[in-house]
């Protein structure tokens, strides 16, 4: 499928096709069978191959291609913190957007794009701080400077994917835009209450909220990835960056809920008693990263799962000893277990799902390839 999709990239760069008619040659010929083998020689496959072949058997990411792309973005990346480093703010964003009308708009440059999308979300923030300051206590007091701070990113995000068309942009439009409701329905309740400190007294909420959110990021990954279960079109990427977001998300929500002691980022006391919580945790997460075939959703999980071990022991003044050996080694066994055994697992837990719901799943197919 990559090298598939890299022919008709090349074939857009020469102008032999339209960029539109690429992104239907994509689908079109996928569903064929079509294949690229030995020196580039395409071969017509059985037509069942279509449903046959398990398409997230490798989750490749669509951003992942050649070594091109390495090398542009390593330019891309050299020349914006020049740029950054000389010029003023302003000359950066017109930096992007010319960069991105050559690379992205026109030669379809799939990790460039990537790498401009991440500079114009730093942009962003870097131009809400300038304005907007809401500082550390918006964990206690949630003012209006903190609503319009995340309100900038959906509108430039929003905007850029609208010319560009990039998957990981709407992914942060979306993700800056459930922020923006989170902060809204935090300044509503608290001007409900009329205490300007209504979630220093009450933490429970504060989580509460945060996780509704955090389910809410999970809902819109799982809307895009049910709507393309062969993982073709360009709602796979969209879905595989929400579940980057999400994973993390849930888990920190776990470890707020558990902190109802007034300090919302104190998750470091009854250590022999979190610890095992959040390992619970991110197993669940990786029993549903599993279901859904999602290794971005389990990778995420588990970096999230280091850094909260390393806060709760650094922050509990826990010492290194035999129970946090134990854990490492029991997480590590499951990490190797799943990983290895991935698409066995899968059929396994397919068989166990009813009907109704592991057939709008990805398949899990023996044998296949991609």
């Amino acid at each position: 499928m990559t090298e598939l999709r890299s022919i008709l990239d090349e074939a857009v760069r020469q102008e032999l096709i339209s960029p539109e008619a690429g992104g239907r040659l994509l689908p079109f010929l996928m569903e064929r069978g079509v294949a690229v083998v030995g020196g580039g020689v395409a071969e017509a496959q059985p037509a069942m191959a279509a449903e046959g072949q398990a398409w997230s058997d490798t989750e490749t990411p669509s951003f992942v291609r050649g070594f091109h792309d390495v090398l542009i973005t390593i330019g891309v990346v050299v020349a914006l913190g020049g740029l950054w480093g000389l010029a003023a703010l302003y000359a950066v964003l017109p930096t992007i957007i010319v960069l991105s009308e050559i690379l992205v708009r026109r030669q379809r440059l799939a990790l460039p794009a990537v790498s401009l999308t991440i500079a114009l979300f730093c942009w962003t923030f870097l131009l809400m701080s300038f304005f907007f300051k809401p500082g550390t206590s918006a964990f206690n007091y949630i003012g209006a400077e903190a609503t319009q701070f995340v309100a900038g990113f959906p509108i430039v995000l929003g905007l850029y994917y609208a010319r560009y068309r990039v998957p990981l942009s709407l992914a942060l439009c979306i993700t800056s835009a459930l922020a923006l409701v989170f902060t809204l329905l935090l300044r509503l309740m608290q001007w409900a209450s009329g205490d300007p400190q209504f979630f220093s007294n009450h933490p429970l909420l504060f989580a509460v909220v945060f996780l509704v959110c955090a389910l809410g990021l999970f809902a819109t990954a799982l809307y895009f990835d049910l709507g393309d279960r062969l993982r073709r079109t360009i709602r796979s990427d969209i879905a595989f960056w929400l579940h980057l977001g999400a994973a993390p998300a849930l888990l920190f929500s776990v470890r707020l809920l558990m902190s109802f002691d007034g300090n919302l980022l104190d998750v470091a006391r009854a250590v022999s008693i979190k610890t095992p919580i959040i390992v619970i945790s991110v197993a669940v997460l990786m029993l549903i990263g599993l279901v859904i075939d999602r290794r971005a959703f389990v990778t995420s999980g588990l970096l999230s799962l280091g850094f909260a071990i390393y806060g709760i022991f650094r922050q509990g003044s826990a010492t290194v000893d035999t129970y946090i050996f134990t854990t490492l080694i029991v997480v590590g066994a499951i990490v190797l277990i799943i990983g290895t055994g991935w698409m066995p697992l899968r059929r396994i837990v397919l068989r166990a799902l009813p009907l109704v719901i592991s057939q709008r799943l990805p398949p899990a197919v023996a044998g296949a390839v991609s």
